[in-house]
């Protein structure tokens, strides 16, 4: 079925003898005639790299702050679209219906056809002011996500990426003009562990630099897992790292709940968040907070002026309880906070507008 929802591909280099090249993400496949890259979705029919098109795997109307990003648009609603397929295979990965797919018979996920004018139109009547590609690797469906992004820009929806940070410079290139923030998912700073799952840190820890180079709004997000990247060690150096990328990085360390192949290991305890979130502003993170435990992390859910320390964004959980963000700045000192504050302004809108939702 996935082979007859498939396009042409642009992310791709002529490897000669018939093999192509793929740069979507950071495994840089080589692709012989007939065969597929290490994600599955993408393959070589007779020279051509092809590419997932026209369906979605799954589509969700979320707080923006559960991608999660807090420094863009607070309370914003953000309509997340996946198709299927992953270059990693995480042991505990939380969205494996989709994401392991094409590798795993126990997910039996059941796409529908959707066009980017169809995913639009509903971000537009759900109030979205954010559409976002997730629940697969999204650096590996690009092409689509583009596509729809091309729609969004021209309503004045703020684009983004949940991805595994997994990219090369051609793909960032590519995505640089259609996509506004990127959340980067740093699993650890272990390379023979980040190897088990299917990547290789160096990749990663090139792509924030990038992202942050060419302005991208960056956010990362390391899910804290007993046993696994929760020593004090792992999680300094993975502060360290921000900081020396940019003080200014929001970092969230959220909880693990077992689930797929990891259902034996143990809920990550709050105290164990509470930590990580210590090494981070000892680190010298301006602003880290701690998720999934709503209720329980204390200061660790708001946004907190880094200049004068009033909190600046109050939030439960999802949901923003009170702002004093005054045009990007704190209201209480002033202080410029970096983030995505405001919608672009949308361009006339074309004769393809998307008409209501029946």
């Amino acid at each position: 079925m996935l082979r007859t929802k498939t396009v042409r591909g642009e992310l791709v280099r002529d490897a000669g003898g018939g093999r192509i090249e793929c740069v979507a993400c950071g495994h840089r496949c080589r692709i012989g005639p007939g065969r597929e890259g290490i994600c599955r979705v993408r393959f070589n029919e007779n020279g051509r790299l092809m590419v997932p098109w026209g369906y979605v795997g799954g589509v969700q109307l979320d707080p923006v702050e559960k991608k999660p990003f807090f420094h863009l648009l607070p309370g914003a609603r953000a309509l997340s679209f996946g198709m299927l397929g992953c270059d990693y295979h995480c042991s505990y990965c939380q969205n494996w219906f989709t994401s392991q797919a094409v590798r795993d018979p126990g997910a039996r996920p059941e796409p529908d056809p959707a066009t980017p004018v169809d995913l639009v139109r509903v971000a537009l009547e759900y109030d979205a002011a954010v559409i976002t590609s997730t629940y697969n690797e999204p650096l590996i469906t690009s092409e689509w996500a583009v596509e729809i992004f091309g729609v969004a820009r021209k309503y004045g929806l703020v684009t983004s990426y949940v991805s595994n940070g997994n990219g090369t410079p051609e793909v960032i290139d590519y995505l640089k003009p259609w996509v506004d923030a990127y959340k980067v998912d740093l699993k650890g700073f272990d390379d023979r562990r980040y190897r088990q799952l299917g990547g290789v840190l160096a990749r990663v820890l090139d792509t924030i630099v990038l992202l942050y180079q060419k302005k991208f709004w960056v956010e990362i997000v390391t899910l804290v897992i007993p046993g696994f990247n929760d020593s004090d060690r792992e999680l300094r150096e993975i502060a360290g790292f921000i900081a020396s990328v940019s003080p200014d990085i929001p970092w969230h360390v959220t909880a693990f709940h077992p689930d797929y192949r990891m259902e034996d290991a143990d809920t990550t305890p709050v105290r164990s968040l509470l930590r990580a979130a210590a090494i981070g502003r000892d680190a010298g993170l301006r602003f880290v907070y701690a998720g999934n435990l709503p209720g329980l992390v204390g200061e660790f859910e708001n946004t907190r002026c880094h200049e004068c320390g009033e909190t600046v964004i109050a939030r439960s959980g999802y949901s923003v309880v009170s702002s004093r963000l005054v045009d990007g700045h704190c209201g209480s000192c002033g202080a410029d906070i970096p983030g995505l504050w405001k919608r672009p302004v949308p361009a006339p809108r074309p004769s393809d507008q998307p008409r209501p939702v029946p």
